[in-house]
């Protein structure tokens, strides 16, 4: 009986040290990822990724921001890319484009994309779910963080969502619109870049 118990607890510590420090999820250290805001269509019934999409956040008072937009970051250089932005609400109407001044953090995810997805921006197994914050500059003159969450439809934690939310200045569009069967935005997509 002693033996059986100190096996057991052998193999759960095994396990939990397994889990805890072995490769259950993708590593960033040293690779290039990119980012998108995706467009997920379905012509022929076949779900297909491009570049292209928007995706939305509210602030408190409802105003909407929609950024579209990608770009790159990790692997040793300086992070990539930008988009256009637009404001409308209480908070004002506004619009432009924003560059990427710097990377925060990026924390990858376990998720895939279940078999039967065309993905025109990346290779086979090249997406990651996971969650990127990005400091931006609007073309205004403001500056702001974007925050890039990706969770894929197949082993994807659920506390990691799906779009986007961001700061312009002083607001802060904390409240991300969820993505709506049929309707084509509010999506994320991260790529390992080869």
């Amino acid at each position: 009986m002693k033996s059986h118990l100190r096996f057991v607890i052998r193999f759960t510590l095994a396990m939990v040290a397994l889990f805890a420090f072995g490769d259950m999820i993708p590593s960033a250290a040293g690779a290039t990822f990119r980012w998108d805001t995706i467009s997920l269509t379905f012509p022929g019934g076949v779900p297909t990724i491009n570049t292209g999409g928007s995706d939305y956040a509210l602030a408190a008072d409802l105003t909407t921001i929609q950024i579209s937009g990608h770009g790159t970051f990790g692997g040793g250089v300086p992070p990539t890319g930008g988009g256009t932005w637009a404001t409308s609400g209480p908070s004002g109407t506004a619009s432009g484009t924003f560059t990427v001044t710097g990377l925060v953090r990026f924390n990858a995810a376990p998720g895939s994309l279940p078999p039967g997805f065309v993905d025109n921006i990346g290779g086979p197994g090249t997406t990651r779910s996971g969650l990127a914050i990005l400091t931006v500059k609007y073309s205004d003159g403001s500056r702001g963080t974007l925050l890039v969450s990706c969770h894929q439809p197949v082993g994807s934690p659920t506390g990691v969502f799906e779009g986007i939310t961001a700061t312009k200045g002083f607001v802060a569009f904390h409240e991300r619109v969820p993505p709506v069967p049929g309707i084509d935005a509010n999506r994320t997509q991260f790529h390992v870049v080869p």
